[in-house]
């Protein structure tokens, strides 16, 4: 089976997996591919606009790694996932959709210089 799309994680996204444990790390990764191939909202939902999210409960813990699609030549092939954050609820503080606004700017401004 072809996977959906492909995932690119932003250095921000590596240094969250810093301060996980393996097992988390793993479940996180685990359904971040388990995304690609299955349409599964609890797993890869979008909260406005052009964002989304990746998401994964594990031991009564909330991991979102926030992300917006790179549409090159009209196609959904990339996401990119910008940052994450660890939450005991289920809810999205506003600063961190603003976060990934202010990078997806950021990354198609640069995007276009090459």
């Amino acid at each position: 089976m072809k996977s959906k799309f492909d995932v690119i994680l932003l250095d921000e996204v590596w240094e969250l997996f810093d301060i996980l444990d393996e097992k988390t790390k793993e479940k996180i990764i685990y359904n971040i591919d388990k995304s690609k191939y299955f349409n599964d909202t609890e797993l890869f939902k979008k909260l406005e606009d052009e964002i989304w999210e990746f998401r994964t409960k594990y031991n009564r813990m909330y991991y979102r790694l926030f992300a917006f699609w790179d549409k090159t030549n009209k196609t959904e092939t990339l996401v990119v996932a910008t940052h994450g954050i660890i939450k005991k609820t289920d809810k999205i503080p506003k600063t961190e959709i603003e976060k990934v606004k202010a990078i997806m700017k950021l990354y198609f401004e640069q995007k276009s210089k090459k």
